[in-house]
């Protein structure tokens, strides 16, 4: 079975190297690792005198120009570019955390299983409040789920993560692939489109990378105004399956995390953060109503703005 790796890149640093090195060292083997770069000069200088070609023969690079990145057209065109039973999706800063995690995270994609897709990690610099999201979202015991859960799962029935996220191609072309046109959330999208065609999704606990961020309140704000502007312009995957329920789920559960944790300190700081991803949940789901100006103020992908009105 080949597995191609497709990673979106954008102003790379030295990490990506070590991402490299640690891919080309998993126990199952690469056929391919495709770079979907932005901003070629970046990229050319990152490499400049690095022999780059040589230490990885294996890696092939696509550029684009930023305006044209889109979350689901790029990784849409990416696929394009492999031949390969299994592809990976991965972003640049997700690091995997063993030799196992292709094996982990691909001997799942049996049956009716369209995709599986890895634990996230807190890394060292985690803040408090990110290790209680990680731990939130990210739990221990790995599960399949389909249409049948979602009585009891609701929207975290069609969660899955291109951060690291690996894919059947024979069901990602019955299913028509990723969509080509969108602001967030291409992978939730996907996997909704699988859980509705009667296919799994499934999540592989044993299978780790390392990511996380400290988002800052507005940077919060303006991720989850994009999310809400990717629910709203699809209700036939988010219209019957609200998210709040699941926001105050992770409310009670980052109480609990903080408490368990002796850092019950740190809740003021939480609620403040709640309240600006709700926010900008709240403007992106009505974003429709709101002034152009005062949207690519709050999103954090203006490109996809003008891409859209272009």
């Amino acid at each position: 079975m080949k597995i191609d790796i497709i990673i979106p890149v954008y102003r790379p640093g030295k990490e990506l190297f070590a991402l490299l090195d640690r891919l080309e060292g998993q126990s199952v083997p690469i056929h391919k690792i495709i770079l979907m770069n932005t901003g070629e000069e970046y990229f050319a200088e990152l490499i400049k005198d690095k022999g780059f070609a040589g230490r990885y023969p294996n890696v092939e690079v696509h550029h684009l120009e930023k305006k044209n990145f889109d979350h689901g057209g790029t990784r849409r065109e990416a696929v394009g570019y492999s031949e390969a039973e299994v592809f990976v999706m991965m972003t640049q800063d997700a690091m995997p955390a063993d030799r196992h995690l292709l094996e982990r995270l691909t001997e799942n994609l049996t049956g009716k299983v369209a995709v599986s897709y890895a634990r996230q990690l807190p890394g060292d610099a985690s803040s408090e409040l990110e290790k209680a999201s990680r731990q939130f979202n990210y739990q221990e015991a790995s599960r399949v789920k389909t249409a049948e859960d979602l009585k009891d799962l609701g929207i975290k029935t069609f969660f899955c993560s291109n951060v690291c996220a690996a894919y059947r191609r024979d069901i990602y072309e019955e299913l028509g692939g990723f969509i080509r046109h969108t602001i967030f959330n291409e992978d939730m999208i996907y996997a909704a489109s699988a859980v509705q065609a009667g296919y799994g999704i499934a999540y592989e606990a044993r299978a780790r990378v390392v990511h996380s961020h400290n988002y800052t309140n507005m940077q919060q704000l303006r991720r989850n105004f994009d999310l809400g502007v990717s629910q709203a312009e699809h209700p036939e995957v988010f219209g019957k399956t609200a998210s709040e329920s699941e926001g105050m789920r992770f409310v009670k559960g980052t109480w609990r995390y903080l408490k368990e944790n002796k850092r019950l300190h740190r809740f003021p700081g939480f609620c403040l953060q709640c309240a600006c991803k709700y926010a900008g949940y709240l403007l992106g789901k009505h974003y429709d109503r709101l002034p152009r100006g005062l949207v690519l103020r709050l999103t954090s992908n203006r490109e996809y703005w003008n891409q859209e009105n272009g």
